[in-house]
């Protein structure tokens, strides 16, 4: 197994094209809980190039009935890039300032429920991302409401 850099350019790119659009090579889970995680998931593999194919703890995505619940589940895509030592991305929680573009924002609650997946198209001067359930693009961080958030900083992609 070989480690690359992960395309932070590509998936800013991809996230700029489809931040107000639904690419139709994948399913829109608006009304099934939410896109947020399935677009950046999209953004991700755009920086990436790699999907890991693992039954239940992988990050892939095939269809509607066919994925990986860590491609559109909050708490599992966070699982499975601050813990995933085999194919793909991973991840490891930072600081905001030590955020780049491409990175991962998951927003939360008091309790330690985690609702939200945006990721980071501008850091300077102020963070600025992009989402899908609430679609948006060049959206400051500090417009949402929330309790608290983790960042994870994509350190490189395993092929």
């Amino acid at each position: 197994m070989k480690t690359i850099p992960y395309n932070r350019r590509n998936a800013v790119a991809y996230a700029r094209r489809w931040a107000f659009g639904r690419n139709p090579r994948f399913y829109d889970f608006s009304q099934l809980g939410g896109d947020c995680t399935n677009f950046v998931s999209q953004c991700l593999y755009a920086g990436s190039g790699v999907m890991n194919y693992t039954p239940d703890i992988g990050w892939y995505y095939r269809s509607l009935n066919d994925r990986a619940p860590a491609w559109t589940g909050v708490e599992f895509l966070y699982d499975f890039l601050v813990n995933n030592k085999s194919i793909g991305p991973f991840a490891a929680e930072v600081g905001e300032n030590e955020t780049e573009i491409g990175d991962i924002i998951q927003l939360g609650r008091a309790d330690g429920d985690f609702y939200h997946t945006v990721i980071i198209v501008k850091t300077r001067p102020e963070i600025l991302i992009a989402s899908h359930s609430n679609d948006a693009l060049n959206r400051p961080l500090d417009t949402y409401d929330y309790d608290t958030a983790r960042f994870l900083h994509i350190e490189g992609v395993r092929i």
